[in-house]
């Protein structure tokens, strides 16, 4: 009987320190090194300064690079999205939506707006210095 009450107290104590590892979560150890993770395509704000209206869908892909998503069914729209995370950090995502019409580029939105910068401020400026 006493060995019966023994084995029950210790087998409730086993269950409960395994539930206690379960709430635990994420176990982050002090010192450990976490990598970043990067995924999809990486996009900067000169890769979208470079897009303007009426280019094709390949001088697209050389700026751009091939999208991530081409919906099969609808082929006049590539999105590209980049999703990050630093080490143990926030995870962050970037998103642009390319939109062709007659395989030529009308528009494009998402997280990025082309910089304000045309070519007569170009030769302005380079004239001045």
């Amino acid at each position: 009987m006493q060995s019966l009450s023994l084995k029950s107290i210790l087998f409730c104590l086993g269950a409960l320190a395994l539930s206690a590892c379960n709430n635990l979560g994420s176990m982050d150890f002090p010192g450990v090194y976490k990598i970043g993770i990067p995924q999809g395509n990486i996009i900067t704000q000169d890769m979208v300064d470079q897009l303007r209206p009426g280019m094709t869908k390949r001088q697209v892909i050389f700026v751009m690079g091939t999208p991530l998503v081409r919906d099969p069914y609808y082929q006049d729209r590539w999105d590209y999205i980049y999703s990050y995370q630093p080490g143990g950090g926030v995870r962050g995502q970037e998103r642009i939506s390319v939109l062709f019409q007659n395989d030529l580029l009308v528009s494009f939105s998402g997280d990025f707006v082309p910089s304000e910068f045309d070519e007569a401020d170009a030769s302005t400026s380079t004239s001045d210095s």
